[in-house]
């Protein structure tokens, strides 16, 4: 709230007086002191001296990318943070673009030209290709109509397809599906050439790997095309490279879990299908006193079943996300002041964590700090119900007092029914009648609850909580002999 405060006040944040100039890279150069910061990102150059004091990952980190483009260091770190928003006021102006050779400029107008009469075919244009030797696996596209539906196809040309790889929006007439080839994307983006109704289906061939998008036409007319396509449409790129796509969600419930943690219930739009894969984050996006904010959250199930069925909103209509509610928190209170029936802006997963780590294990440690917690709960229930080589799977679940505890009740009541599960829990502010571990993570509390169930098995350690938490357990586990891939930690 401070650094939006002085971003209202009027007060010259530049040093330009409200100039914007063209920046080159000697110019940028020159601006890499804390007292004279200038950083890069994405071609935009700012001003972030005043900053400085409010970032909150510390002036040492801004530091990093002073006088130079920092929008890689910045995507690594919190690309989901809508800097333009955040650093509007320290815009200086754009970098200096280099000039580019002419025979380059007429094969992109050319390209471009040519792209509207290919996108019906479903062709990829050139330039978006990955290079001649990925043509054949490049997804395409094709569509068809009936009197009263729009069919659109997508061809992924993957053989285990399955639905937390697909996405599909549309809104307000524009169509948009979204295909997850590991670390790449492939998108189908128009403006519908009609209108049509609310709800839509998804059907996915898994085997052949073919998605089929089905809309209902709003009026029974024979369309010309499929619509206009848009910037991105018909292109394989890189995920990272996307930009986060929202949604509007309804908030349908809000539950206490703790004194200060809720549970809440988000609802999908009915023209949305969308899985939030194990192990994966969604983030939400709120206007807060005129200002964008974002923040990362994992989705968890409503409960922990103990006979592991699915609830019946859990068919990927309904996001649950266990939330604790800071009482300085700018956006935890902005969020638990919503109202049942308003809506917040939800993202698509991200995240780099895979289920096959869990399937080549044996032993599988989750340790989790606080609200750390939240990824554990998908990954515990994939990993009893569906993993049938795991010896054993165990919680070291820290807090700071019983009061904390997330799910406790729930986390015992497994622990009796699968004899494959323990938790551990463990305070560092217990009451005297604590009988329980106390302290804080430690390479002694570690050694004693970490080890595996045999000399060689194979081990996978997963790790969540407030950073220092995460860094200082790695560096135990390390110590302690485990590798860097038998290791992940969950951050965002």
């Amino acid at each position: 709230m401070d650094w939006i405060r002085l971003t209202k006040s009027g007060k010259d944040l530049t040093g330009l007086k409200g100039r914007l100039i063209e920046v080159t890279e000697d110019e940028l150069a020159k601006h890499n002191k804390k007292e004279d910061c200038w950083i890069c990102i994405r071609g935009f150059v700012y001003n972030v001296t005043p900053y400085m004091e409010y970032h909150p990952g510390g002036e040492d980190e801004l530091m990093k990318a002073a006088g130079a483009d920092g929008t890689d260091l910045f995507d690594q770190v919190h690309r989901w943070v809508n800097y333009e928003s955040m650093l509007k006021e320290c815009l200086v102006g754009r970098m200096a673009v280099k000039p580019v050779a002419a025979p380059k400029v007429l094969v992109e107008i050319s390209s471009t030209l040519s792209e509207e009469k290919k996108h019906l075919n479903g062709m990829l244009p050139e330039k978006k290709a990955l290079g001649a030797s990925a043509k054949d696996l490049t997804p395409s596209y094709d569509w068809f109509q009936t009197d009263s539906l729009i069919t659109i196809v997508i061809y992924t040309k993957q053989k285990d397809m399955n639905a937390d790889l697909v996405i599909v929006d549309c809104q307000d007439k524009r169509l948009r599906g979204e295909i997850i080839l590991g670390d790449h994307s492939y998108l189908v983006e128009v403006d519908l050439y009609h209108a049509v109704q609310e709800d839509m289906a998804v059907n996915i061939a898994e085997k052949v790997g073919k998605v089929e998008i089905i809309l209902k036409k709003k009026d029974n007319i024979h369309w010309k095309m499929l619509g206009q396509p848009l910037e991105s449409h018909n292109t394989l790129s890189k995920r990272m490279d996307r930009g986060l796509f929202y949604r509007k969600c309804e908030l349908v419930s809000k539950t206490e879990v703790t004194h200060d943690t809720r549970l809440f219930c988000l609802m999908l739009p009915k023209s949305t299908h969308l899985h939030v894969p194990t192990g994966q984050h969604v983030y939400l996006k709120q206007i807060i006193a005129g200002t964008e904010v974002v923040k990362p959250y994992t989705p968890v199930l409503p409960f922990l079943p103990l006979d592991f069925k699915e609830p019946p909103c859990h068919d990927g209509a309904c996001i649950y996300l266990m939330i604790k509610i800071y009482s300085c928190g700018l956006f935890t209170q902005a969020l638990d002041h919503l109202q049942i029936g308003d809506y917040i802006s939800v993202s698509n997963p991200e995240g780099n964590f895979k289920k096959s780590q869990v399937r080549t294990s044996e032993d599988l440690f989750l340790l989790a700090a606080g609200t750390g917690f939240t990824p554990m709960v998908k990954l515990l229930n994939f990993a009893l119900t569906e993993v049938s080589c795991l010896r054993t799977v165990k919680l070291i679940f820290f807090n700071k007092t019983e009061d904390d505890i997330l799910w406790r009740n729930q986390l015992e009541q497994l622990a009796l029914r699968d004899e494959r599960f323990e938790v551990q829990f463990i305070l560092s502010q217990p009451t005297k009648d604590w009988v329980g571990k106390q302290g804080k993570i430690s390479s002694s509390l570690l050694s004693e609850f970490v080890k595996r169930s045999r000399k060689d098995s194979k081990v996978l350690i997963c790790i969540c909580g407030p950073t220092p938490f995460t860094e200082q357990g790695v560096q135990y586990l390390k110590d302690l002999g485990y590798s860097q891939e038998e290791i992940h930690t969950f951050t965002a």
